[in-house]
């Protein structure tokens, strides 16, 4: 059995027409055309594609956009884009073991300094969460543009490993691919940052996930590695 890691309730099909700034996309459901809120802020040009289906829920009726978008096909898998779903995903994950061992304790939104770290497992292992939704030469990377929070959250986590902490990032891959591997054309200073932070001992953890669509569940795949070369 699947191990379940989150489930979508009240999934609606679409298809995505243009995505008119990073919070929006029109789409057209019920051959109407309506609005639906984008979570990721990545770019996902590679994703959006015009007449692609994609998944969405109904918004509160107070709310100015139609929907929420979770999920776009690419036509081989489904891929998973809403940002605020990604916490209670890796909680999950944490709380399985998927780290390595069985945590007693996670807290959540976790405060250092004048940040937040995503969590602090045990009261000694800070780990910040970081998704991949691009997939190149069978590669998933991150990020699919400059990220000045996630290079400033690598270079916190060095810090509490000096301080003597353990400290992690967890990259959550939502593609199927081989490896994971820091988008150092979009961002150069992350890829550095990154490499700087294993060599400092802040430690990699990388899970693939994916999304069964006869069951609208988000199921634990397998681990991946860091790409070499």
């Amino acid at each position: 059995m699947s191990e379940i890691l989150y489930e979508i309730k009240g999934l609606k099909k679409a298809i995505f027409l243009e995505r008119p700034n990073r919070f929006i996309a029109k789409i057209k459901i019920d051959k109407e055309i309506k609005t639906a809120h984008v979570a990721d802020t990545g770019r996902l040009k590679e994703i959006f594609i015009e007449g692609r289906e994609v998944l969405v829920t109904d918004n509160k009726p107070e709310n100015k956009l139609d929907y929420k978008l979770y999920g776009v096909n690419l036509g081989d898998e489904w891929v998973l884009i809403n940002t605020s779903i990604h916490s209670s995903i890796s909680k999950k994950l944490i709380e399985n073991g998927r780290l390595g061992f069985t945590p007693k304790k996670v807290k959540a939104e976790v405060k250092y300094k004048d940040s937040r770290l995503d969590f602090l497992v045990d009261d000694n292992l800070y780990i910040e969460v970081k998704s991949s939704n691009l997939l190149l030469e069978n590669e998933c990377r991150f990020p699919d543009a400059p990220s000045t929070r996630a290079v400033k959250h690598l270079n916190e986590l060095i810090e509490l490993k000096k301080e003597g902490f353990r400290a992690g990032i967890l990259i959550l891959a939502f593609r199927d691919g081989q490896c994971f591997r820091p988008h150092e054309i979009r961002d150069p200073l992350f890829a550095k940052t990154f490499f700087k932070a294993l060599d400092e001992g802040v430690e990699f953890f990388g899970i693939k996930v994916r999304f069964d669509s006869e069951k609208d569940v988000i199921v634990y795949k397998e681990t991946i590695d860091i790409c070499k070369g």
